[in-house]
């Protein structure tokens, strides 16, 4: 199939409020003539394009552009995405800036899953991008293509893609997908599974008169973990916010968990509320508008965040890695 007409079996996401595709990629030769052909389709049209790749590919990419790369936004995906969760921010504010409140035609490209990403943090990245379906929903003209090594990536990896992404192409095809879950499966309480802490995790309860033993209980074991200077700091602040969200919404207590794990610090904190808002933490609270910023300010400050809502409660599990 040629690429004109391929490009009449694609939708127009001028037409569509959100087209999210996952493209299927088997080597590097393959991933430049699809990141080119898809750049080079907006910039012909007019459309701000934005990249958010590997360092490495990005030169690539701005090589084989030539004097076009000028026409193009990049970010180094490592810097943005390293915490999935920071990802969609970055997304809104692109829309934000270049869409024209939907008027304007814009397009990006995302490789948030790379060989080498932790089984925690390729967990995190599929909700990524899952909750890229609900968070740019009503999104008009907006086209996101997610590439995947076919070649390097985990079958089931790549299996999951399918289920995430409305839309699956190649070099030679564009096609709905028939495993995508849709909005309303997104958009429930998220309740995958989240292993238990190991016996030897150290164990505090807590509630509004003990949130000074959370702070010094965290900061013991950032210690112990190698966290120095702002990274211990951060682990205290998030995890105090955290342990405050539980006073407030999670029924006036909560219980804090600590362990070290293949050189990550976890701190895990339990409570009996229950997370309705499938995009809590990812999106920058409103100034106006309460609550919203104890998993934003997480999220912002620490290497991972896992929130899971189950029928019993809640449960954030914050990673940060030990001594850099």
């Amino acid at each position: 199939m040629g690429l004109a007409e391929l490009m009449t079996v694609a939708p127009s996401h001028q037409d569509q409020a959100f087209v999210h595709e996952a493209f299927l990629y088997r080597d590097s030769e393959e991933f430049l003539r699809g990141m080119l052909r898809f750049i080079r389709a907006g910039t012909e049209n007019g459309e701000p394009v934005f990249v958010v790749l590997s360092a490495e590919k990005i030169e690539r990419l701005k090589e084989a552009l030539g004097e076009d790369a000028e026409r193009v936004l990049f970010a180094d995906m490592a810097g943005i995405g390293a915490n999935p969760a920071r990802i969609i921010a970055a997304w809104r504010e692109f829309v934000d800036e270049f869409g024209a409140g939907g008027q304007q035609p814009i397009r990006g490209i995302g490789e948030p899953i790379w060989p080498g990403r932790s089984d925690p943090e390729l967990a995190e990245c599929h909700r990524h991008e899952s909750l890229l379906n609900l968070a740019f929903a009503d999104t008009p003209s907006f086209r996101l293509l997610c590439p995947y090594d076919v070649s390097a990536l985990d079958p089931k990896v790549v299996e999951e893609a399918e289920r995430t992404h409305p839309f699956v192409s190649d070099l030679e095809s564009f096609r709905d997908s028939g495993s995508y879950r849709g909005i309303d499966a997104i958009a429930a309480p998220f309740a995958d599974e989240l292993g238990d802490p190991p016996v030897r995790a150290e164990e505090l309860v807590f509630d509004g008169d003990s949130l000074a033993e959370v702070r010094e209980l965290v900061a013991r074991w950032a210690e112990k973990a190698g966290l120095v200077g702002p990274r211990a700091e951060n682990l205290v602040l998030a995890a105090n916010e955290i342990a405050t969200n539980s006073i407030r919404h999670g029924g006036g207590s909560g219980v804090l968990r600590m362990w070290t794990e293949d050189g990550v610090l976890l701190c895990q904190i339990e409570d009996r509320g229950r997370i309705e808002m499938p995009l809590a933490g990812r999106l920058q609270p409103v100034l106006d508008k309460p609550g919203g910023r104890g998993l934003w300010l997480a999220n912002q400050l620490c290497d991972l965040v896992q929130v899971r809502t189950f029928e019993d409660g809640n449960v954030v599990r914050i990673h940060m890695a030990g001594s850099r």
